[in-house]
């Protein structure tokens, strides 16, 4: 019992340690003052001025659109490799290396890496077009880690089924497979947006004129002028929406998984 007890404080005290400053960065926000240190009354007056300013406005528009094409991209080919590495093929260990090496190389790597692709090989200019490749670059590794995992569970006499009652291999697919992975899917699409949506490093190295993302804005900003209020309103309000979507897309995750294990208690007995 005391073993759990102090197991527990400790637990208590790292999960405090982690969340404490960003639940102060959340009240402060609404801090009527500029003081980031004393509440002196709550107001909404640094979330209006937020949205008045026409850079920020430019740049949450700028990473909304690209955080779209690039979940939209990774899922798409996130799930089709890992449809690719269900079955044994030569190379397959391989590949399944290189889909995941993005995942486990620094972001300072990565960045540098793809600044000289894009800028030296590929002729790509620093921008949206440059931006989005990186984002996908690293994106698609956490699809085809959530969608393989969910592939990997499925049961293939379903497809099988499918087949021996006379559906082709698209129609078993939209109406059989794609609905068993559907939320492996939208999870996948989930992380590759929060994840795009969240980038400093890799993005940092290949903004151009006129192409910056929101964290890489809020990190300039932070840099140059300091802390201020509305720094603080953006924010908190870029760590909600990046909690709602994990929120989300481990909510959907979980849920398929508990359906997948009850419909297997049933199948079995």
């Amino acid at each position: 019992m005391n073993g759990r007890r102090v197991l527990a404080g400790v637990a208590g005290l790292v999960f405090a340690f982690l969340y404490a400053p960003i639940l102060w960065l959340a009240l402060v926000s609404f801090n009527e003052s500029r003081s980031l240190s004393r509440i002196t009354g709550f107001s909404a007056r640094w979330y209006a001025e937020l949205f008045e300013d026409d850079r920020v406005l430019e740049s949450l528009g700028l990473t909304l659109r690209l955080a779209g094409a690039s979940a939209l991209i990774s899922t798409v080919i996130g799930t089709l490799a890992a449809f690719g590495l269900r079955r044994a093929f030569p190379g397959r260990g391989l590949w399944t290396v290189l889909l995941s090496l993005p995942l486990v190389v620094p972001e300072v790597v990565l960045g540098v890496a793809l600044l000289g692709f894009c800028v030296k090989l590929a002729g790509i200019p620093l921008g949206f077009g440059a931006l989005l490749a990186a984002h996908v670059a690293f994106s698609l590794s956490f699809v085809v880690v959530v969608v393989r995992a969910r592939v990997a569970g499925m049961d293939a006499r379903l497809e099988e089924a499918a087949a021996d009652l006379g559906a082709g291999p698209l129609v078993a697919f939209r109406t059989v497979t794609l609905p068993l992975v559907a939320p492996a899917v939208a999870a996948g699409a989930a992380f590759a947006f929060l994840l795009s949506f969240d980038d400093v490093v890799t993005s940092s190295y290949l903004t151009g004129v006129g192409s910056t993302t929101l964290p890489v804005f809020v990190y300039a900003q932070a840099s140059k002028r300091g802390v201020s209020p509305e720094i603080v309103a953006l924010s908190t309000l870029m760590v909600a929406v990046s909690a709602t979507l994990l929120i989300a897309g481990v909510v959907i995750a979980s849920r398929r998984a508990r359906a997948s294990t009850f419909v297997g208690a049933i199948r079995d007995q």
